[in-house]
């Protein structure tokens, strides 16, 4: 591919700068100044592209890109690239669904019963709600006696609940 030469490119830009600026004086006589101002903006852009330097480095990025692609398109190296990139795509969709319809139950049920929190006498949980306990049911009872111990017992099942609830 050529290499960025300043003698052809500043003529070049400003010759399509000048066929721009003739195209934008006809384009303002028959559609208006917005269509004018819009062409001479446009027309503008090659010699600015030149004085800042900018155009070198288009010059540089589209003369990389057509090489990239020419290397793509040819290399068996790169398409083998590509088919493992698809596959492996594939692979990970396909385990997504596998995973979706219950093709791990083995290690999914070995892990729930690891996990399982042991839900609190009375809750509601997933399978219905657990019978409670005569321990529970003695608390939730005030006992008779003195006021001070009916007080600690009711704060005591207050705090109970909390706790189950995970409210400290």
């Amino acid at each position: 591919m050529p290499d960025f030469n300043d003698l052809t490119l500043l003529p070049f830009c400003v010759g399509l700068t000048l066929l721009g600026l003739i195209g934008s004086w006809f384009a303002w006589r028959r559609r208006g100044v917005a269509a004018g101002t819009r062409g001479v903006a446009w027309s503008l852009l090659p010699v600015s592209l030149y004085l800042t330097g900018l155009l070198e480095l288009v010059w540089d990025v589209v003369r990389s890109t057509v090489s990239w692609i020419t290397h793509l398109i040819f290399s068996p190296t790169v398409w083998a690239g590509v088919a493992l990139f698809g596959v492996s795509v594939v692979l990970y969709v396909v385990s997504g669904v596998a995973r979706g319809r219950g093709g791990n139950q083995k290690a999914e049920k070995s892990q729930k019963a690891q996990k399982k929190p042991a839900s609190p006498a009375g809750e509601l949980t997933a399978t219905g709600p657990e019978p409670a306990s005569a321990t529970t049911a003695k608390a939730a009872k005030p006992s008779k006696g003195k006021a001070k111990q009916q007080d600690s017992s009711e704060f005591d099942e207050i705090e109970d609940i909390l706790k189950r609830h995970g409210i400290n």
